[in-house]
């Protein structure tokens, strides 16, 4: 697998993690939360040579959701969000996308993810997990094999994404983080979609640390 992590500014919101996945074997590419399109992502993807399958989101925020459009004119690949936050997509109301400094964000799906799905790139395979509670449809992405998990913005390093938006819940995203994020194997790597990386994952002691 190859894995790029590219910081990006969307409007009034700096430091969006947008993240690349690539088979290494088809390359098959998978990019997660394309806030914006900055000349280093069209650089990476690229040099890359990607054969885009999917834009996957983890939710509807526009900080999340900016470049979609050109990057699906440009690379193609299908659009997956969980179903929840479809309409999140289309309504700025939810997608925020206004009050963060963006232009309106106007997007239509491709599929909608539930709970369980399973996201094939080659011999990669991502289980969707549905961890609400920043927004009603917020999803992490596991992949047993690499020892990881895209949190979006439910988990970040040492705190969790806000509760004060259209569509969130307190109860929720603890709940969340409780059950489905903090049961994975203690090895995992969380990639946020905020902060840095988490790889000292210790559940047994700090969850944090």
């Amino acid at each position: 697998m190859i894995l790029k992590r590219i910081k990006i500014n969307a409007g009034a919101i700096m430091g969006i993690n947008c993240y690349v996945v690539q088979d290494k074997k088809t390359k098959e590419t998978m990019i997660i939360d394309p806030g914006n399109v900055s000349d280093e992502l069209i650089q990476i993807l690229d040099a890359m040579e990607v054969k885009m399958k999917y834009i996957l989101l983890t939710h509807c925020h526009g900080d999340h959701i900016g470049g979609v459009s050109k990057i699906k004119g440009k690379y193609g690949g299908q659009i997956l969000i969980h179903r929840k936050d479809a309409e999140g997509l289309k309504d700025i109301n939810i997608n925020l996308s206004t009050h963060i400094g963006l232009e309106p964000v106007i997007i239509e799906e491709d599929s909608r993810l539930d709970d369980g799905d399973l996201i094939h790139l080659g011999d990669l395979e991502f289980k969707v997990i549905h961890t609400p509670g920043h927004t009603a449809g917020s999803i992490s992405l596991y992949c047993k094999e690499e020892n990881m998990v895209f949190s979006g913005d439910t988990l970040f390093r040492g705190a969790w994404g806000r509760v004060d938006l259209p569509t969130s819940s307190f109860d929720d995203i603890i709940e969340s983080i409780t059950n489905k994020l903090i049961t994975l194997p203690e090895q995992t790597i969380v990639y946020p979609g905020h902060r840095e990386i988490n790889n000292s994952w210790r559940r047994k002691n700090n969850l944090f640390r």
